[in-house]
């Protein structure tokens, strides 16, 4: 059980975030990463689309004997993940809740941003969530869509994505936030953009505590890997060469090479 990967899945590149966070505290851990890059971006799809796209790839890790699934997609995670949690018995962390949980800890005048694709905007998880919690949160939402694209390209620190970011972000300056949440795990890939535009404002990255929840649930059940060689295996459902060059730029390693990543198209 303990040697079982983690099995990790995102519309795209966007979840590579939160495997480079459990890559850097979970060094030993072996990881199966599913991105569905055929259909990316999942922020304009319907919820009945995203719960099917999600089932199938939750099936297929399944099918690969992963010990644990993390949606590392906020869009999944604020559209179907209670109905994923209840339709399958494997384990199941999702990156919302501790987005929801950084955010509330970290704001002192409890104003939070939380910008995100459209179908997580629309469904007004973050927000609920985090009223659910503290009702006297002011929170201030805003769909970013052109991220995900973006990121997808590769283009996350040239000039179309920083006028891009600032047309999203500007209208934040004119608010009292201290904290903005990251609703998206392709958003980090703009950090460097999104700090220049709003430099006095917290920015939280999910990814960081569901890395933690993820050493946390397997520590607990004693299945955490402490040693050993640790393997990456990559499935895209297009495009795996592509899927490579972004990989290695974003978890800033030249190891991944081809045979690290598949093509696999999920019925």
């Amino acid at each position: 059980m303990v040697d079982r990967a983690i099995g990790i899945f995102d519309s795209g590149i966007g979840g590579l975030t939160v495997l480079k966070e459990i890559i850097k505290i979970m060094p030993c851990e072996n990881i199966i990463y599913y991105g569905d890059t055929a259909h990316t971006p999942y922020g304009n799809k319907s919820p009945e689309t995203i719960l099917n796209y999600s089932r199938r790839i939750i099936k297929f890790l399944i099918l690969k004997n992963v010990k644990l699934i993390v949606i590392a997609c906020n869009t999944v995670s604020a559209n179907c993940f209670k109905k994923l949690q209840q339709e399958f018995e494997i384990p199941i962390i999702e990156v919302l809740s501790a987005g929801v949980n950084s955010a509330l800890a970290t704001t002192k005048n409890k104003m939070i941003g939380i910008i995100g694709t459209e179908s997580t905007i629309e469904s007004h998880a973050y927000k609920k969530y985090m009223l659910d919690i503290d009702k006297s949160v002011k929170v201030i939402e805003k769909a970013c869509p052109l991220f995900v694209p973006l990121a997808e390209e590769g283009w996350v620190e040239n000039k179309i994505a920083y006028d891009t970011a600032k047309i999203y972000l500007d209208e934040f300056k004119e608010t009292k936030i201290d904290t903005l949440v990251l609703g998206c795990t392709h958003y980090p890939l703009f950090i460097n953009c999104i700090k220049k535009i709003l430099p006095d404002v917290n920015i939280v990255n999910p990814a960081e505590n569901t890395a933690m929840n993820v050493r946390n649930y397997l520590a607990a059940k004693k299945i955490l890997r402490n040693n050993g060689n640790s393997e990456v295996i990559f499935f895209t459902s297009d495009n795996p060469k592509k899927f490579m060059q972004v990989c290695n730029k974003v978890l800033n390693k030249n190891n991944y090479d081809a045979q690290n990543f598949v093509q696999q198209v999920l019925d």
